[in-house]
């Protein structure tokens, strides 16, 4: 399928020089997101994936359908003060400012196979933090999968594990 027709393009968002790629067409559009969804599903399932880690928001989109899909756990990534519970963290830098997410330190159990889903690579600093999450509880991420790969950026370059992109700009 051609994922790239489902993707909008919104210039100067959310600041002056970046060109934001609108994933709500594609997951407005029941077709296009069930095929998106089997596709990083495979992907998982071929790397032998225990748990399925998603990044807050659209991390979520993505990773929860794909557990579904798997009947594998879910594990959610979310940003400083969302987690009701004892918790680990992990700061990155973004294309345009900086962040932190956290993770249940129950999450993950040792040696447990982890492939972390989202909508986007771009630099990588989100995917980093999310694998540094889960190497802090001891789980090993196997892979990482997303609907989008901005190239130019480089993101998967220092990415120590397989990496899977539907489609690439």
């Amino acid at each position: 399928m051609d994922y790239k027709k489902y993707i909008a393009e919104i210039k100067d968002f959310p600041v002056e020089g970046i060109l934001f790629r609108d994933i709500t067409p594609l997951i407005g559009d029941g077709e296009a997101f069930l095929s998106a969804i089997e596709e990083l599903a495979d992907f998982c399932k071929k790397l032998g994936a225990e748990v399925i880690v998603g990044p807050e928001s659209r991390g979520f989109v993505f990773g929860c359908p794909v557990a579904t899909t798997l009947k594998v756990g879910f594990v959610p990534i979310r940003k400083p003060g969302k987690l009701p519970r004892e918790f680990v963290s992990s700061s990155y830098t973004l294309e345009y400012g900086t962040n932190t997410l956290c993770m249940h330190k129950d999450a993950i159990k040792k040696g447990q196979k982890v492939v972390v889903v989202d909508d986007l690579l771009a630099t990588g600093g989100t995917i980093h933090a999310a694998i540094d999450l889960v190497n802090q509880l001891g789980g090993e991420v196997v892979g990482v999968a997303f609907l989008i790969e901005l190239t130019a950026l480089h993101g998967r370059d220092s990415i120590p594990c397989e990496v899977k992109s539907l489609i690439q700009y």
